[in-house]
């Protein structure tokens, strides 16, 4: 079972999957990073100053009495919060990681397309005018009807 266990584990595909995962991961960090400290600030300020990680809404109050200026300060005193600014930050994440994927695959696709496309091939045939029968490519006469090709 030990032996069958490695044969799975040393497959392509497994291996492949593991180093998109990792991949993948990473890629979510550097997307997160993005979306929080690059597109999102500038989203807020066109706002009018909107921080998104700090929109929420209290459905029970903490320890200590609200309201609270920060999601922070609502977790901090134990408040019960439905933080939907987390949210659209996510969904914009999402939306970027997806926009890249789609453009990584496109490219992809573009790169396969151009190599299994071979290149086009000298004709070795010609149709006849008249008869519409096909031939050699150097024939002077067509040998169906026997026109004279010019």
């Amino acid at each position: 079972m030990l032996k069958e266990f490695k044969e799975f584990a040393m497959r392509g595909n497994v291996v492949d999957m593991a180093v998109g995962i990792i991949i993948g991961g990473a890629f979510g960090t550097i997307v997160k990073s993005l979306v929080s400290d690059v597109i999102m600030p500038p989203i807020g300020l066109l706002l009018g100053g909107v921080d998104f990680s700090d929109l929420f809404i209290t459905l029970k109050e903490g320890a200590t009495g609200g309201p609270y200026a920060t999601l922070a300060n609502a977790q901090s005193a134990g408040a019960v919060t439905i933080s939907y600014g987390l949210f659209i930050n996510a969904v914009i994440s999402f939306l970027i990681v997806a926009f890249a994927v789609f453009m990584l695959i496109k490219g992809i696709n573009r790169l396969e397309q151009l190599k299994e496309s071979p290149q086009a091939a000298e004709p070795t045939t010609k149709e006849c005018p008249h008869c519409c029968s096909t031939m050699a490519i150097k024939a002077t006469r067509c040998p169906h009807c026997t026109s004279k090709l010019g």
